[in-house]
């Protein structure tokens, strides 16, 4: 649990490092059907934002504490990029992408934490 933890303050810190907006995490600790033990969710402007955005969370985690993704997709189109980290998946989408499919209310029953957008 402690090392998830890590792991996701690792992932934000990866995040804000290129400013990624709207940053929420979701701890799906507590829930029986949940399929990981946290989401991290954030978007950006623009393709290339969004690219930036997922590079600086796998160069950020790597070089911090020697943790690698087990698997990544979305890097063709940008629109949504997905990164697995075993208990821990990262979203990085577009705007208009993540109000379509608007994760954070399929998981309104977990424990969310909004962070405010770093300036």
């Amino acid at each position: 649990m402690e090392e998830n933890e890590q792991i996701v303050a690792k992932i934000v810190e990866g995040i804000q490092e290129r400013k990624g907006k709207n940053i929420v995490i979701v701890n799906l600790n507590k829930l029986h059907e949940a399929p990981c033990s946290y989401f991290v969710i954030c978007e950006g402007d623009s393709n290339v934002h969004v690219n930036a955005i997922a590079m600086s969370i796998k160069d950020w985690v790597r070089e911090q504490i020697k943790v690698k993704p087990y698997a990544t997709d979305g890097f063709i189109n940008k629109e949504w990029i997905a990164m697995d980290y075993g208990q821990i998946i990262v979203h990085v989408f577009q705007r208009p992408t993540r109000a379509f499919y608007d994760i954070e209310h399929l998981w309104a029953d977990a424990v969310l934490t909004r962070l405010e957008d770093m300036l």
